[in-house]
């Protein structure tokens, strides 16, 4: 019995030799990470809320029945064999019935644009939906901010996002080791993860604030420059909701890679920090994963 309890000991300690905890994300990060993650799950349910209330998209200055620059429209139409929901992306119409246009529980069916499961509130109330979705937009504004000055002042873009020239030689191999699902565990990201962290936080999410300013009236006063910038609110709108389309794109792709790679470690890295890199014998340089 104390052999084999040795042995299982031993055998414990050679793998946390092998396989070394690293103290991979700080506390500022882990906390930034969930209020992002909270505060983009409540803009994008409430904002396709506020989308159902005019659920077209326009590019120009102007909309309306006299103007042809939509492109991209959700409803629904009656039929001969009853109503069905409709989506139009770039004049190409696609049925989407029970997802799209026209969704709800059998025999209670309505004309709606997002069902109600991807809606906060569920049912349809413009102004609880604008209160959530400005609320949390602030919420994100902020803590992004606060983010960039604190990693600006620590040096975490410089040490841990800014890419360099290393990591651009490495990104062909990147490439091919993610789509074989073949991952590297060390205590710094890889040049994928790099840039696309980099995407987001430095384009899509300050993006989506300009934009979402440039959509406010209330806003012609203190940047009346930004709706020219972006070609009018209805273009903004547009760029608005691309962003949207992106970021979930984006975290559906993280989830795959975090499962991928372990979801144990991944999780265990975020929530407190520590994460459970290689042994130097398996790979001689640090790269991260999900």
């Amino acid at each position: 019995m104390d052999t084999a309890v040795s042995a299982r000991t031993s055998e414990q300690d050679n793998i946390a030799i092998e396989r070394p905890l690293v103290y991979r994300q700080s506390a500022w990060t882990r906390l930034t990470h969930w209020l992002w993650a909270a505060a983009l799950f409540f803009l994008l349910l409430s904002g396709l809320n506020i989308f159902n209330a005019r659920p077209q998209l326009y590019i120009g200055q102007e909309s309306g029945f006299g103007y042809d620059n939509t492109i991209l429209q959700i409803g629904a139409i009656n039929t001969p064999n009853g109503p069905r929901g409709y989506t139009d992306i770039f004049g190409h119409r696609f049925d989407t019935t029970g997802v799209l246009g026209w969704s709800g529980p059998k025999g209670y069916e309505r004309p709606r644009a997002f069902p109600s499961w991807a809606t906060i509130p569920s049912y349809y109330d413009l102004g609880t939906a604008r209160v959530v979705h400005f609320f949390f937009a602030w919420v994100l504004s902020a803590t992004l901010l606060a983010w960039l000055l604190a990693s600006l002042f620590d040096g975490h873009i410089r040490r841990d996002l800014a890419p360099r020239l290393g990591d651009l030689r490495r990104l062909p191999r990147d490439i091919a080791d993610h789509a074989r699902l073949k991952f590297h565990h060390g205590r710094n990201y890889n040049t994928l993860q790099k840039l696309s962290y980099g995407v987001v936080l430095f384009v899509l999410l300050p993006l989506m604030i300009l934009t979402g300013l440039a959509m406010s009236p209330s806003m012609d006063t203190v940047l009346p420059f930004l709706t020219e910038i972006f070609a009018g609110r209805q273009t903004a709108r547009t760029i608005h909701f691309g962003i949207m389309v992106l970021l979930v794109l984006f975290f559906a792709v993280h989830m795959l890679m975090v499962l991928a790679a372990g979801p144990v470690n991944e999780l265990r890295s975020i929530i407190t920090g520590w994460y459970r890199t290689d042994s130097p014998e398996s790979s001689n340089s640090s790269k991260g994963s999900a």
